[in-house]
């Protein structure tokens, strides 16, 4: 089985998840694409340095086409456009859609049964977008946010403990961004339920941060936003493809029926193997939770209905 993985965008996050892959020797090959070439080859050779530095057999390259992605097992898209002054959400959704149909046409040509891992932004649209422009069955497009806010709130709650670094188990379902589930009943330090160790009130200050932790990264560094995160979870989730570990994270998926919901990108907690989001594992909501996941759904669908109208109108 090829374990080969293409990473289009090498901006910051995906320069991370390169990275992080080439120095735990999980690719024989990684292949860096990028509209800017040299930028690409240039992050390439630095990394491959690196690898050799610690006897890794990963090398890293910049593509200098998308048939070089041919045989990739696993393809991470970083690719976006930023927000800038003027633009409106719908704006930003539909620029970026339009990013994603050219990178996913590219994809199916030269490696159509590549798992696919969404980072761009909004990330359950333009996950759902892959889907519908690439069509492919659910399994083989899933989207990064669930590990990156779960780790988020593992560390929000070891800041409020002061102890348990390592040991904390945070689990965080939904759309990414606003309209995140966090789920303090599901989260653990060494076992210990959460609840038996913080306050309702220093349980709700946990959630709260953990909702608003990229614009707390965003406001602290001005130019920019988090990668070093973002990267190491989908890394984190390019692991369990290559090895088959069948391990459970919180990814975003289409939804058939789980949770009552049908035909929208969520965040849920998924099995992931070789093939991709193997399994979708449905977790018992409170009535709270329940209602906070149905406002997410809702958020969700409301994008999904502005690209039906304006980007797959024809």
């Amino acid at each position: 089985m090829s374990n080969k993985v293409s990473i289009v965008g090498a901006g910051n996050v995906g320069s991370i998840v390169a990275y992080s892959l080439a120095m735990q020797g999980l690719a024989h090959e990684i292949i860096l694409v990028d509209r800017d070439t040299n930028r690409a080859k240039g992050k390439a050779l630095d990394m491959s340095h690196a690898a050799s530095a610690v006897r890794s057999h990963s090398i890293v390259r910049a593509a200098e086409s998308y048939e070089d992605l041919k045989d990739s097992k696993v393809i991470v898209i970083t690719a976006g456009f930023p927000r800038k002054p003027g633009m409106t959400r719908e704006d930003l959704l539909i620029k970026n859609a339009e990013i994603m149909e050219d990178v996913v046409l590219n994809i199916k040509k030269v490696a159509p049964e590549a798992v696919i891992i969404t980072v761009s932004n909004p990330l359950d649209a333009m996950t759902y977008t892959a889907l519908k422009v690439g069509n492919f069955p659910r399994n083989q497009v899933i989207g990064m946010a669930g590990i990156l806010d779960s780790a988020r709130m593992a560390y929000f709650i070891y800041e409020k403990l002061g102890y348990g670094a390592g040991q904390i188990r945070a689990s965080v379902i939904g759309g990414h961004g606003d309209f995140m589930v966090p789920l303090p009943r599901y989260s653990t330090i060494a076992g210990v339920p959460l609840s038996d160790l913080l306050s309702q009130k220093e349980i709700e200050e946990v959630v709260e941060r953990t909702k608003h932790a990229g614009a707390e990264i965003v406001g602290y560094l001005q130019t920019g936003s988090a990668y070093f995160a973002p990267g190491k979870s989908t890394a984190i989730m390019v692991e369990a493809i290559l090895k088959d570990s069948k391990q459970i994270f919180p990814c975003a998926v289409m939804l058939e029926g789980e949770y009552g919901v049908n035909n929208v990108v969520n965040g849920v907690p998924v099995m992931l193997g070789g093939n991709g989001a193997e399994k979708v594992i449905e977790v018992t909501l409170d009535p709270c939770e329940r209602e906070q996941f149905r406002k997410s759904t809702a958020a969700v669908q409301e994008m999904i209905d502005i690209l039906e109208k304006e980007f797959f109108k024809g």
